[in-house]
């Protein structure tokens, strides 16, 4: 990546001249510096954040740069992308959809750290500036077969590290988090991120196939189906558009950081981000350091010492409570249903319920008939997600809620891909109206097929 040095100020002083420059240096970089009503002289200060831009980009162009380079995009094109966004009346996507106030809240959150970052007083801040120095972190990935392209399970088997990093790690700087309950809308405030980064190359990572393909079709909905793009690798820039948008597994990254381009994607968004601590994903993040990283995730606090460690600096944080509160979500209840099974004998393994015991638990014909005629005296045909403890536990209680007359279909790990694409095809069109879900829907997917605008299981 190429470096970006401190440039002495090259930008006119007097405010005709700023704003020529800023005029110049707008049809260069795609984003604008100065905006209707704003005074030059105020807005492009010496030393406030845009004018440190400017001048950058001014050197650049001096210096026979025709687009902006890598660090220059990774400096500045998300600080001013941000800007252009928030200063809408009412922050909108591509496709007009309005952000919501915890979203704004987190493209906010993002544009203080970032601007706060290029006004720290004689600190660099490592911000994408190529510091002088940049120690290799190898990620030790271990030889596997390539999963097929339509594998729904692109995952890696490995656990979150108890011991937090301590080694180099010079990309901690522009790594950032933030934490939204599920069924907020993580994939809006995501598309408010890429609708910033209109000139950058992005990267999406997340932790199953299924949620690629959910990402893709919820970001061609709002309006960014023209900049998919396959994986640019090394030395194949050329190929592709200076803007590329990429939506890729974990797995997949850890196996390719290597063969990835340093000088494509200049934002990569960790969505699921608690997903990304183990040893493995975690070594190719710190080993692909250019970037500046987004990582989204509702379940900070199960594990916070290991998400803070990667992703160091948070930018915005929704307690559970304040957003059901704000109605964007829906407040919890729950129903103990007779007969009751006894699971305090099931053991703990890494904060969780050991799943094969606990299947053994509850995969009952007494109580898996329970749950049928619960939600068929409560619920009727109400669309809504079953979790089982189990693939075997899944159809059994499949099997039992078609017998009270429900529409329900299993689904897991195991489902085939066409299987599984046809099964939730049918529930959006509501020719199922259970889904009873073993291993699959998890963290991160969402239905269209529900009252509210996202609804994530």
């Amino acid at each position: 990546m190429q470096e970006i040095k401190e440039q002495p100020t090259t930008a006119s002083e007097a405010p005709d001249g700023l704003m020529a420059d800023a005029l110049r240096a707008e049809a260069w970089a795609g984003e604008p510096f100065i905006r209707e009503g704003e005074d030059p002289a105020k807005v492009l200060a010496p030393g406030t954040s845009r004018r440190r831009a400017l001048d950058d980009a001014l050197a650049e162009i001096e210096g026979g740069q025709r687009t902006p380079s890598s660090g220059w995009k990774v400096e500045y094109g998300l600080m001013l992308g941000l800007e252009r966004v928030l200063a809408e009346e009412k922050p909108h996507l591509a496709s007009g959809t309005e952000l919501r106030r915890h979203q704004i809240d987190a493209l906010a959150g993002m544009l203080t750290e970032l601007i706060a970052s290029h006004e720290k007083e004689a600190e660099p801040n490592g911000n994408g500036n190529g510091v002088a120095e940049v120690v290799e972190v190898e990620a030790e990935v271990e030889d596997e077969d390539e999963p097929a392209e339509e594998s729904v399970e692109d995952v890696l088997d490995e656990e979150v590290e108890d011991e937090l990093y301590t080694g180099p790690d010079p990309g901690a700087v522009r790594r950032y988090r933030f934490r939204h309950p599920t069924a907020s809308g993580k994939t809006i405030a995501a598309a408010g991120f890429v609708e910033a980064a209109r000139t950058l190359g992005v990267l999406i990572l997340t932790h199953r196939r299924l949620l690629v393909s959910q990402f893709q079709r919820d970001l061609t909905d709002e309006g960014y189906g023209d900049r998919f793009t396959p994986a640019v690798e090394r030395g194949k820039e050329s190929l592709r558009n200076g803007n590329p948008l990429t939506i890729q597994t974990y797995a997949w990254f850890a196996r390719h950081q290597e063969t990835i381009s340093r000088e494509a994607y200049q934002l990569i968004i960790c969505d699921e981000a608690h997903t990304a601590l183990g040893e493995k994903t975690s070594a190719a993040i710190r080993a692909f350091p250019e970037p500046i990283y987004i990582g989204m995730t509702a379940t900070e606090q199960l594990i916070a010492k290991q998400v803070s460690d990667v992703f160091p600096a948070s930018v915005d944080d929704l307690p559970l409570q304040d957003a059901a509160r704000r109605g964007l979500i829906a407040p919890l209840r729950d129903l103990r249903v007779p007969p009751v099974a006894a699971i305090n004998q099931v053991p703990i393994i890494g904060g969780d319920f050991d799943q094969e015991i606990l299947a053994k638990t509850l995969d009952h014909q007494a109580l898996n008939q329970a749950a049928a005629s619960l939600y068929r005296e409560r619920f009727d045909n109400t669309p809504g997600i079953v979790y089982a403890a189990g693939v075997d536990h899944a159809y059994n209680l499949a099997k039992e809620f078609r017998a009270v007359g429900l529409k329900a279909e299993a689904v897991s790990g195991r489902t085939p891909p066409v299987r599984l694409a046809e099964t939730l095809a049918a529930y959006e069109r509501g020719e199922i109206n259970v889904l009873i879900n073993a291993m699959l829907l998890a963290e991160g997917w969402n239905s269209s097929r529900r009252r509210r605008r996202t609804t994530s299981a």
